[in-house]
């Protein structure tokens, strides 16, 4: 079985800034964490850029969802996973079922920055 993992998807809330826009409130008691299993997680990509002051490292790992599975995953949601926190990178695809027309599973990546 290949879709024995899981993660957390976190979900910023929304507040008015100053000049009254809704933004995104990433504070501590404004986001939603929702649990969501049944996943493959497999490593996808990593990059390294160098300049004379730092190093930066892109890591990235792609997500399928078991068949049948439709989690509630966005495009700027941020996902804790392996003690790591990680952002969705690009949109969620949300592949059809040629049967029923509903969701027959969802792929993604997520991504690490450092350096």
């Amino acid at each position: 079985m290949i879709f024995h993992q899981s993660l957390v998807r976190v979900r910023a809330g929304e507040r008015a800034d100053r000049g009254g826009n809704t933004v995104k409130d990433w504070s501590p008691g404004a986001v939603s964490r929702l649990a969501v299993e049944h996943l493959s997680v497999q490593p996808n990509t990593q990059n390294e850029a160098t300049d004379p002051t730092r190093t930066a490292v892109v890591t990235g790992w792609r997500v399928l969802s078991e068949p049948g599975t439709d989690a509630d995953i966005r495009s700027d949601d941020r996902i804790e996973w392996d003690s790591k926190t990680l952002e969705v990178e690009g949109e969620v695809a949300r592949w059809p079922d040629p049967l029923d027309g509903g969701v027959h599973h969802i792929e993604f990546t997520m991504i690490r920055a450092t350096g």
